[in-house]
C-alpha cells in the first residue's frame, strides 16, 4: 500500500533545541526549508496555528509559489475565520497551488489560548462548532447554487463562492482524542490525525474510527495520520546517546522558560485528552514496542506531538512500517533540529519505508501471477 509523509514548515531557524524567542519570519530560511522538504520526498507540510504566531494562509501561499508538489496543510481554528471566508481562502490557495491545498480543523484544547482570540466556548461547544463549520466548508465548495444557512453558530443568506477547488473539494483533516473528535472525523473527515502512541492503543483508535464510520454509513473510513519525532543515528548506541542529549536540552530549556517561542505554554496537567494520554503512557514506561520513546513527551508536558522513535534508520523505518501495517496511510515526522533532521529523514528513512512497501507490492503481484 502507498504511504505519504508529512512534516511541519518553519519560518525561521528557531527550534526546540536552539530556541530563538521572538524571532521573525525569515523568507530565505523558509524557502530553503520547504524546498528541502519537497526534495526529501515529503508529500505534505503542516502550517500550525497559534494565537501569537504567523498567518498560515500567507505562509502556505508563499510555499506554493516556489514548490511544485508538496501540499500545504492549513491548521485552522474555526473561531478565527468565518466559514464562508475560510472556504474562499482555501479555494483560492487551492487554485494558486494547482490543487494542493489541505485543511486541518482544530477545535481547541487550551481554554486560555482560545480566549486570547475571544473564544469563550467550552470544549463540547467547540467541537459542535467544528462540526457545523466543516459542513459549511463542504457546501460552499460543492454547491452549484447560492445557499443560506441557519445553524447554532453561523447564519448567512444567499451565499455562493465564485472560486472553487481545483478537484471539486479540499481534503479536510480532523484531530483530537475524545469520542466526539472520533465521531466528527469518522462522519465528515478525509483524514484523522493521531499522536504517536503504542501499537495497541493506535489499533484501538483505528478500530474506533472504523466503528464510527460504519455507523455513519461510510464505506471507507478517513485516512489515518500518525505523528512521531524520530531521533536517528548510524548505530543503536549512538541513537540513544543522541536521544538523551536531546532530552537534556528539552528539560533545560523548559526549566529556563525558553522551550517554546509561543505564548500559552501549558503548565500543570494539560486540558486536552491527547496530551493527558501521552503523559499517562510516559508513566507506564519510557520505551514501547520497537522504538517508541515517551521521555520527550514528559519533558515537554506533552505539548503537541512529542513522542519519539529512536534508533538507526533501519529501526525507525521498521517501526513506521509497524504503524502502516496497522492501517496508517500518512506518517508525520519532524525532528528537533528542524532543517538537518528533515534532510536526514529524506536521505535515510523515507526511502527505506518506500522501498519495503514497493518490495511487498512486487512480491504480491508476482504471487498473484503464479
Amino acid at each position: 500500500m502507498p504511504v505519504e509523509f508529512i512534516s511541519a514548515s518553519y519560518v525561521n531557524d528557531s527550534s526546540e533545541l536552539y530556541p530563538k524567542p521572538g524571532a521573525g519570519i525569515d523568507p530565505k530560511f523558509l524557502r530553503r526549508y520547504s524546498s528541502e522538504l519537497e526534495a526529501a520526498g515529503f508529500d505534505y507540510t503542516l502550517l500550525p496555528y497559534g494565537s501569537g504566531g504567523y498567518d498560515p494562509f500567507s505562509i502556505a501561499a508563499f510555499i506554493a509559489s516556489f514548490t511544485d508538489r508538496i501540499k500545504p496543510i492549513i491548521a485552522l481554528r474555526p473561531n478565527t475565520v468565518y466559514p464562508t471566508v475560510a472556504a474562499k481562502a482555501l479555494a483560492t490557495l487551492d487554485q494558486l497551488s494547482n490543487g494542493r491545498a489541505n485543511v486541518h480543523i482544530i477545535s481547541g484544547g487550551n481554554t486560555a489560548e482560545q480566549a486570547r482570540e475571544g473564544d469563550r466556548l467550552d470544549k463540547e461547544q467547540r467541537y459542535a462548532r467544528s462540526e457545523e463549520y466543516i459542513r459549511i466548508l463542504r457546501t460552499v465548495w460543492e454547491s452549484a447554487e447560492p445557499f443560506s444557512h441557519r445553524g447554532t453558530y453561523y447564519e448567512f443568506e444567499d451565499f455562493q463562492a465564485t472560486y472553487r477547488p481545483v478537484n471539486g473539494t479540499i481534503p479536510i483533516s480532523v484531530g483530537g482524542s475524545s469520542d466526539v473528535a472520533y465521531r466528527i472525523a469518522a462522519e465528515q473527515g478525509d483524514i484523522f490525525g493521531l499522536w504517536g502512541e503504542p501499537l495497541e492503543e493506535t489499533r484501538e483508535s483505528i478500530d474506533r474510527i472504523e466503528e464510527y464510520a460504519r455507523a455513519a454509513g461510510r464505506t471507507e473510513r478517513p485516512k489515518i495520520w500518525v505523528t512521531f519525532r524520530p531521533i536517528i543515528a548510524p548505530t543503536e548506541e549512538l541513537a540513544w546517546e543522541k536521544a538523551h542529549r536531546v532530552l537534556g536540552v528539552l528539560e533545560r530549556n523548559r526549566a529556563a522558560g525558553t522551550h517554546t517561542g509561543q505564548r500559552g505554554a501549558q503548565t500543570g496537567t494539560p486540558e486536552n485528552l491527547g496530551s493527558q494520554r501521552l503523559l499517562q503512557l510516559a508513566e507506564r514506561g519510557e520505551v514501547h514496542d520497537r522504538a517508541l520513546w515517551t521521555a520527550t513527551a514528559k519533558a515537554t508536558n506533552a505539548q503537541g506531538a512529542s513522542t519519539a522513535l529512536v534508533g538507526t534508520p533501519e529501526t525507525v523505518a521498521a517501526a513506521i512500517l509497524d504503524y502502516i501495517d496497522l492501517g496508517a496511510e500518512i506518517i508525520s515526522i519532524r525532528g528537533y533540529d528542524n532543517l538537518n533532521d528533515a534532510i536526514d529523514y529524506g536521505r535515510y528513512v523515507l526511502p527505506l519505508v518506500r522501498e519495503e512497501l514497493a518490495r511487498r507490492e512486487s512480491s504480491a503481484v508476482q504471487g498473484t501471477a503464479r
